[in-house]
C-alpha cells in the first residue's frame, strides 16, 4: 500500500480553510495513519501477524498432500515409514505392495481425510479418502470383513486373503477379523466415504453394505461377537456368565479361541462404533437392533459376585476361557473398562437406561482392584481376585517382575472418567453436544503448524521407552513418519477449522 502524490495534494487542498499550522498538523496525522496501514499490510504479508485459521488451512493441505502423494501405496497406508520412504512397518515390516487395515493405518487415515473434507469442503481430501476406500474394497474378504493386511502383489502369498473382488488373484485366507478394530474401522470408513460420495460410488456402496450384513450375520443370538468369522454365527444359548467348576489352570483350553464370545482389546467398543456409524449413515434400524443385542450380551457377560466385572472371552456356556498362552481366563481390568464405556455409549444411543444398571457394581468392585501405582492389572484371578501375571516362561504367577515385555500386564485406570460419563448418561447430559471451542484448540494448532517441516511432514523421533504400534525395534533417535501422528494432527486441524468458521466456504 502506498500514498500517491496526487492523493497527498488532494489531502492538502481539503485542509486549505484551516490556518497553515493546523493544515500541516492534520497532514502529518494523515500521513502517520497511512504509514501504519502500510506497515500492518507488510507485516501480515510476511506472516508476522497471527492468522491462525489460514496457517492451519495451509498446514492441513500441505500435510495431506505429502501423505497422499508420497506415503500411500495403492491408496493405502501402514503404521510407520522411514523418512526416505524406503522402509515401511505395520505389525512387522511391510513391502511396497502391502498396506495395513488395522488402525492406525488405511481406514483411520482415510477417516482423517474425511474429517478434513467435512471441515473444509475441499474435494482434494474427498479424493484422497476415495483412494483409501478403494484399497479397502480391493482387500475385502469373501466372508465380508478384513484381515490385518491387504496384499496388492501380483501373486498370492500367505498374507493374501480370499478377496471378494473376483478381478484379483486371491489366496485362501478368509477369516474376517474383529481383532484390534480391523473390520470395524474398515466398515466405519467405507460407510462415511459412501455418504460423502452421496452413495454414487457403486463399488464402495456395495462393499460397505456387504460388510455390514456379514458383521450382523456373525453376531451370536445372545448378542456377542467372535474375534474372527468365516460365515454366519452358530446357534448360541442366552445364559449369564458364571465361574468354571473345573481346574481352569489345567483344563478348558480351546485351540480355536477366536470363535468364542470375545471382548479382547476393546472389541465391544469398536463394534459398537461401527454399528452406530452404520445407523447414522444408512438409517436402517437393523443396525440399532444389533447394537442393543450387543448391550444385552454385555449385561449377561458381567461376572457374578465377588467379581462383578468382565473377562476377555467366554465359551458357549458363558464360562471364561483361555485365549493365547498369556491370556488366561480371568477378570480383566482393561476389557472391563471398555465394557462399561460401551454400555454407556449404547445407553446414550438407544435411550435405554437398562444398559447403565451393571455399572455401579462394577465401578465399586474395580476401585478396590486399583494397584499401588494407580493402575489396574490386566488380569485378576477368578474368585481370589489376586493380580495375575506370567513370567518369561509363560507360567502363571502373582509376581510381575519377570513378565514378558510384549504385553500390557498393567493398564491405566479410567474409572473416574467412566464414573462421570455414567452420571452424565443417567442424568441425560451429553457433553459431546458441547464441542471444544476453537480458542481451546489454538495452542495445539500452533504447535501442530510449527512442527510441520518444509516438505509437509510431521517427523517423529524415537526415544528409548516409547511404546509403538506393532513394536518395531527402532534405534534411539531414529526419525520416521507416523500414521497415528498424522491422523491425530489432521483431526485437530479439521476440528479447529470447522469450529472457527474457516471451512465449507
Amino acid at each position: 500500500m502506498s500514498l500517491a502524490g496526487s492523493d497527498v495534494r488532494r489531502s492538502i487542498a481539503l485542509n486549505m480553510d484551516f490556518n497553515q499550522e493546523d493544515a500541516m498538523h492534520r497532514f502529518n496525522v494523515f500521513r502517520f495513519g497511512v504509514l501504519v496501514l502500510c506497515l500492518a499490510g507488510s507485516v501480515r504479508a510476511a506472516g508476522g501477524a497471527p492468522d491462525l485459521p489460514a496457517d492451519g488451512e495451509r498446514a492441513l493441505k500441505r500435510a495431506a498432500t505429502y501423505f497422499r502423494e508420497k506415503v500411500a501405496r495403492h491408496g493405502g497406508y501402514v503404521y510407520f515409514v522411514s523418512l526416505d520412504l524406503k522402509q515401511r512397518w505395520g505389525e512387522g515390516k511391510a513391502d511396497a505392495d502391502v498396506v495395513f487395515v488395522q488402525p492406525p493405518a488405511t481406514p483411520t487415515v482415510g477417516m482423517a481425510f474425511l474429517d478434513a473434507y467435512d471441515a473444509t469442503g475441499d474435494g482434494y481430501y474427498l479424493d484422497a479418502a476415495r483412494e483409501a476406500a478403494a484399497a479397502l474394497v480391493y482387500g475385502q474378504l469373501a466372508s465380508g470383513g478384513w484381515t490385518q493386511t491387504i496384499d496388492f502383489g501380483a501373486e498370492p502369498t500367505r498374507r493374501t486373503g480370499k478377496y471378494r473382488n473376483g478381478k484379483v488373484k486371491g489366496g485362501e485366507w478368509n477369516a474376517s477379523s474383529l481383532d484390534d478394530g480391523q473390520t470395524q474401522s474398515a466398515l466405519q470408513m467405507l460407510a462415511r466415504a459412501d455418504r460423502a460420495l452421496k452413495f454414487q460410488d457403486a463399488a464402495i456402496h456395495e462393499a460397505s453394505l456387504f460388510g455390514l450384513d456379514a458383521l450382523l450375520g456373525a453376531q451370536f443370538a445372545n448378542g456377542a461377537f467372535p474375534q474372527v468369522w468365516r460365515g454366519p454365527a452358530r446357534p448360541a444359548p442366552v445364559v449369564r456368565a458364571r465361574y468354571p467348576e473345573y481346574d481352569w489352570k489345567a483344563e478348558g483350553r480351546i485351540k480355536e479361541y477366536w470363535d468364542c464370545y470375545t471382548l479382547n482389546d476393546g472389541l465391544a467398543g469398536t463394534v459398537a462404533d461401527a454399528l452406530i456409524v452404520a445407523h447414522q449413515v444408512y438409517g436402517d434400524d437393523k443396525y440399532r437392533a444389533a447394537l442393543e443385542k450387543l448391550g444385552d450380551f454385555l449385561v449377561l457377560a458381567q461376572m457374578p459376585d465377588p467379581q462383578p466385572a468382565w473377562c476377555q472371552q467366554y465359551n458357549d456356556s458363558m464360562i471364561p476361557v483361555w485365549a493365547r498362552k498369556f491370556e488366561p481366563p480371568a477378570v480383566s481390568g482393561w476389557e472391563s473398562q471398555d465394557a462399561m464405556k460401551t454400555l454407556i455409549k449404547i445407553a446414550r444411543r438407544t435411550g435405554e437406561k437398562k444398559y447403565l444398571e451393571p455399572i455401579p457394581r462394577a465401578l465399586a468392585y474395580l476401585r478396590g482392584c486399583v494397584l499401588a501405582d494407580g493402575r489396574l492389572a490386566r488380569y485378576y484371578e477368578l474368585k481370589t481376585n489376586k493380580p495375575l501375571y506370567m513370567d518369561s516362561a509363560y507360567r502363571l504367577t502373582y509376581d510381575d517382575s519377570d513378565a514378558p515385555a510384549h504385553y500390557g500386564w498393567k493398564q491405566s485406570s479410567g474409572l473416574e472418567a467412566i464414573e462421570r460419563d455414567y452420571q452424565d448418561a443417567r442424568n441425560g447430559v451429553d457433553r459431546e453436544d458441547r464441542p471444544t471451542s476453537p480458542q481451546a484448540l489454538e495452542k495445539d494448532v500452533r504447535r501442530i503448524v510449527g512442527e510441520l517441516d518444509d516438505q509437509g511432514r510431521w517427523v517423529s523421533t524415537h526415544r528409548q521407552g516409547d511404546r509403538l504400534e506393532g513394536q518395531p525395534r527402532f534405534p534411539e533417535g531414529f526419525q520416521f513418519l507416523s500414521s497415528a501422528v498424522f491422523n491425530r494432527n489432521v483431526a485437530t486441524l479439521s476440528a479447529y477449522l470447522e469450529r472457527s468458521g474457516r471451512g465449507q466456504k
